[in-house]
């Protein structure tokens, strides 16, 4: 069993900053990926960013240069820094943790960017 606790979102104007974070606990032996996903309205779940044994880290295209993850092994952490927030990054976002043969979400947190 997996638990995962996601914190940070919120409503923020454009051009703003939010920080989400995410705890993995559980039976989390073996993880090597952390990251991010988001559900704009309407749309399909999508990645935002993605960290592998702290070496590789994937970004979105629309994200790059805005939003940074962080992970923290010890801890088993991972946090999203997004900066210079736009109305097109409302979504639900959802952490994702990742290990042999296993894949595990968290429940979401709704960020929205609106003035």
């Amino acid at each position: 069993q997996v638990q995962l606790v996601e914190s940070g979102g919120g409503l923020v104007q454009p051009g703003g900053s939010l920080r989400l974070s995410c705890a993995a606990s559980g039976s989390i032996f073996g993880l090597y990926g952390m990251g991010w996903y988001r559900q704009p309205p309407g749309k399909e779940r999508e990645l935002v960013a993605m960290d592998y044994d702290g070496q590789s880290t994937n970004y979105a295209d629309s994200v790059k240069g805005r939003f940074t993850i962080s992970t923290d092994s010890a801890k088993n952490t991972v946090d999203l820094q997004m900066n210079n927030l736009k109305p097109d990054d409302t979504a639900v976002y959802y952490c994702k943790v990742v290990l042999p043969g296993r894949t595990y979400w968290g429940q979401g947190t709704q960020v929205t960017v609106s003035t």
